[in-house]
């Protein structure tokens, strides 16, 4: 790979993002798509939320250095005829902005949740309809065999997407952090592309870390304005088909958990979101003050810290993970090993599942008899109610400037 390409790409995005910040927040402001404060946010003044049209413009504008570099001066351009997987590019294109059409209404008018959801589906099935399948995988029993999914490839390839745009999405409530988690996210696919041979994948994925770059600008702490869902489904959906490009028809098995493990951090508030909402009997789209953020705040870390603290998880997890990926026998291990030791102690530490387990948390105490005494009777009272109590998540009064999670 020439590095000058490298550079190019990530400086245009950079650039290209910036000066379409203050573009967005005007239109924002026009549409009144706007964080207004309330009792679920934390945010103290109204803020736009449509930063995603000064990501999307970022990456338009590094893919076409990309283009552009190929035609004048012979660099390597995955958008010209003769990719590898045989993807029809034009399609592929409007499943992305058909995702980003359905952040840019949510962001204006706020869809419920089941419209939003078949949004997301339809624009991963037009992304798959284009020829950009997780097909197969290598048979880990069969040296230079694969497992072929035939038909089975489009709902899973579907399901991979709408994953991926879910993930990043659910993650963004805090200043800088979904566009930090998916810069770290983008890196890891690019330098695990980059070890592959896959050297488009990892120019569109330099792209998005430019992009993600250039809009933390104005989204770190304290924010000007936010992604919104027409930046996180955006991130989301193209951190997937970008690592769809980096890992289809991988002579490793195990290349298929890189990006998985570069988005371990969002992946796993998802899933113990789904969990906790699901033994609460809640809907899983129903919002909630129990996400990793929300716990790092309660535990009175500041918005920038808690940030700093995600972002170094994921980063520990993306360096395990192109260990798993580049390195053999012990060391692999390792690196599983590293990043499940990392992961559960946070889980543990942070308690995300204490509304699951709260028997574990707080055994429930065994009524006070007949004739107790009342103090006996409130202390055990207050014991059996004091998790309880931490469970509602309420922020710490230091960190009450910034954002909130809007769904």
């Amino acid at each position: 790979m020439i590095w000058i390409e490298c550079a190019a790409v990530l400086i245009v995005s950079i650039i290209a993002t910036i000066a379409l910040t203050p573009l967005a927040k005007h239109i924002a402001k026009a549409a009144d798509a706007i964080d207004y404060p309330d009792k679920r946010r934390v945010n103290t003044k109204p803020i736009p939320r449509m930063g995603g049209i000064a990501i999307f413009g970022g990456m338009v504008c590094g893919c076409l250095v990309i283009w552009v570099g190929g035609a004048a001066f012979g660099w390597t351009d995955p958008f010209r005829s003769g990719n590898d997987m045989n993807v029809n590019l034009p399609i592929l294109a409007a499943g992305i902005i058909f995702m980003f059409g359905v952040g840019i209404v949510d962001d204006i008018v706020g869809l419920k949740a089941p419209i939003k959801f078949v949004g997301q589906i339809v624009s991963a099935a037009i992304c798959a309809s284009s020829g950009l399948l997780l097909s197969d995988m290598q048979n880990p029993f069969q040296d230079g065999g694969f497992i072929e999914f035939g038909w089975l490839a489009y709902p899973i390839t579907i399901f991979y997407l709408v994953a991926f745009a879910n993930v990043i999405n659910l993650i963004d409530g805090l200043d800088g952090l979904a566009s930090g988690i998916s810069a770290i996210s983008a890196g890891t696919i690019f330098v695990f592309a980059s070890f592959a041979g896959r050297f488009g994948s990892a120019l569109m994925a330099v792209a998005i870390v430019g992009s993600c770059i250039g809009f933390m600008k104005s989204n770190h702490h304290p924010a000007s304005i936010f992604m919104g869902d027409s930046g996180s489904l955006l991130l989301g959906l193209s951190l997937g088909i970008v690592s769809l490009f980096a890992v289809a028809r991988s002579t490793l098995f195990i290349s298929l958990l890189v990006p998985i493990m570069a988005a371990g951090v969002p992946i796993t508030d998802t899933a113990v979101a789904i969990i906790r909402r699901s033994r609460a009997h809640q809907r899983v789209d129903q919002p909630d003050r129990g996400h990793i953020h929300h716990r790092l705040l309660s535990a009175g870390f500041s918005q920038r810290d808690t940030v700093l603290i995600m972002c170094l998880w994921t980063l520990a997890l993306a360096i395990c993970a192109i260990m798993l990926a580049e390195s053999e026998g012990i060391w692999r291990v390792f690196a599983i090993v590293g990043a499940g030791a990392i992961t559960a102690y946070a889980i543990g530490k942070l308690h995300l599942l204490e509304p699951v387990l709260r028997h574990h948390y707080a055994p429930r105490r065994k009524p006070a008899k007949r004739g107790g005494s009342a103090h006996e009777e409130s202390q055990s009272r207050r014991l059996d109610q004091g998790p309880r109590n931490q469970v509602s998540g309420n922020t710490n009064p230091r960190s009450s400037n910034g954002r909130a999670r809007k769904r």
